[in-house]
């Protein structure tokens, strides 16, 4: 069963390894974000993803960053080796859901790529 979230603060519940978790893409989450996809702004940010084409690192990048804003000291390698509830779509749906809740629109659910 998924974690009691509040959708006001942003914040998505997920199954991960078994366990429901609370993810969260705060202004830090984020920053990381604007680093590692190397956007200028939040705006640039928002427009790449809303492409809806992400790459399995894309998932990683995305998951690991709201598990970490919300709390969770994970890095991208453990996100990595974590176990998504119905794999890489429930990733994708995840990174979706947690887009979606960040920039407060509707961000097409994105395909992962092999």
């Amino acid at each position: 069963m998924k974690p009691a979230v509040n959708r006001r603060r942003g914040e998505v519940g997920a199954m991960i390894d078994g366990k429901a978790m609370t993810l969260c893409l705060t202004l830090g989450a984020l920053a990381e974000l604007e680093d590692a996809f190397a956007s200028e702004d939040l705006s640039r940010l928002a427009a790449r993803f809303s492409a809806g084409r992400l790459s399995a690192h894309d998932l990683v990048r995305i998951l690991g960053a709201g598990l970490r804003g919300a709390g969770e000291p994970v890095s991208d390698a453990e996100v990595a080796a974590m176990r998504i509830e119905d794999g890489a779509a429930g990733a994708a749906k995840i990174a979706a859901e947690l887009l979606s809740a960040a920039f407060g629109e509707a961000v097409p659910e994105p395909t992962s790529r092999p």
